[in-house]
Formats: structure tokens, sequence, C-alpha cells
């Protein structure tokens, strides 16, 4: 069980952290947040843990605040920010597969004892960066849109929850898909998939369920910028 409880205390931390950096940087911290996500999910998905008897990978956390700062960002500051959000955690993550993949190429000195190291993490990185990426950019989009229908269904302040949990859930579920398909398939046997699969998408659901109070809290925040108007 201990894998459970420190998830829990995990995805609060995520969780809050989402919130000060927020509350201290604003929309330029959202932006941030979500490129800062995009790499630490990619690099935390190579572990595999087990909870409750079944295999999952770690940056599932990580990965679903992503889509609480698109929300948020969409909520706040409009359709447009949130697409353009969308494309700066799509670029950066193309641009830390390109530049470590060029420092792999460099010849270490025959003191380096890290080459294996950054092998070992970076060097299965471009597969799971292409079902990343594929996955990223597809669900994004599509949760963006659905949180802009839904927000011109359900307008009231009081029903965020809707909003966000209805868009999340949608586009998660073609997001894990898409990657675990990409990434995972050949990689590990079929009934191990089966179980990645499941549990990535179930931890997501969690997390964007637990996710509600946090993104009604970040939504009280004020900041200058929340004064011009949002984008369309």
């Amino acid at each position: 069980m201990f894998n459970f409880y420190f998830g829990v205390a995990f995805a609060l931390v995520n969780f809050i952290l989402f919130l000060t950096c927020y509350k201290w940087f604003g929309r330029m911290g959202l932006f941030a947040w979500i490129a800062a996500a995009t790499i630490l999910a990619n690099l935390q998905v190579v572990k595999t843990i087990e909870m409750f008897g079944l295999v999952m990978t770690l940056g599932n956390v990580i990965y679903g605040t992503i889509y609480l700062a698109t929300d948020l960002i969409n909520e706040k500051y409009g359709e447009k920010e949130a697409k353009k959000a969308v494309w700066f955690g799509f670029f950066t993550l193309i641009m830390t597969t390109i530049i470590m993949q060029m420092v792999l190429v460099f010849q270490p000195h025959e003191s380096d004892v890290f080459q294996p190291h950054l092998e070992a993490i970076f060097g299965f990185m471009p597969r799971l960066v292409i079902g990343s990426l594929a996955a990223y950019l597809i669900s994004q989009y599509l949760d963006v849109k659905l949180f802009a229908k839904l927000k011109k269904k359900f307008s009231r302040p009081d029903q965020l929850w809707i909003r966000n949990n209805g868009s999340t859930m949608v586009s998660q579920l073609i997001d894990t898909v898409i990657f675990c398909t990409i990434a995972f398939a050949g990689v590990f046997s079929w009934d191990v998939w089966i179980q990645i699969f499941f549990t990535t998408y179930v931890i997501k659901f969690v997390v964007s369920a637990a996710s509600t109070p946090f993104i009604y809290i970040a939504r009280s925040f004020h900041h200058p910028e929340d004064l011009q108007k949002p984008g369309v």
C-alpha cells in the first residue's frame, strides 16, 4: 500500500506546486508549467510501478496537470490562448528531444560515467516522444474545443466542474489510446499493455476529478492580465 499512500501525497504536491506557480507568475506561470510538465511526464513514464496488483507507469499525475492548466487558461483567457499554450508545450517537447539526441551523439570522455544513464533515459525517448506528441496534440486540441463548447452550454461559474471534467475525461481517453499504442505496443506483453492502458486512464480519470477543487481555487486568483480581453 506504500505506492498508493505515497501516490496520494505525490498528487497533492503536484497540485500545490501548480497553484503556487499560477499564484506567483500568473498566465506566464501556466505556460511555464505546461512546458515543464510535458518534459517531466515523458521522463517519468519510463518507470513502471505496481499498485493494487496492477502494472502502471508514472507520469500520469503531472501529465494530468497539463489539462488542468489549459482548461484554466481557456476559462480565464479564452480559447485562443489555450491553443497557444498547447503549441507551446508541443514545441518544448520537440526542442528537448532534438537537443538531448544531439547530446547523446557527443563522444564521452573516458572518465565519464553518466553517458549510459543518459542513454537509458533519453535513448528510449524518441519513441515515447512520437507517441506523446501525437497523443498530446490531438487530445489537447480536442480538450480545448470540448471545453469551449461546454462553456457555451454550461456557462455558470458553478458549472466549471462540468466543463473541466467533461472535456478532460473524453480527451484523455483518446490520449491514452494513442500514446499507449505508439509507445508501448510490442515493448510489453499484451497482458501488461492492457494493464498499463487501463491503469493509465483510471489514474488520469481520478487525477481529473481530484483536480476540480484546485481549478476553482486557481480561478479565484487575480492577476493584472485578467483585466485584458480574453482571446476567442
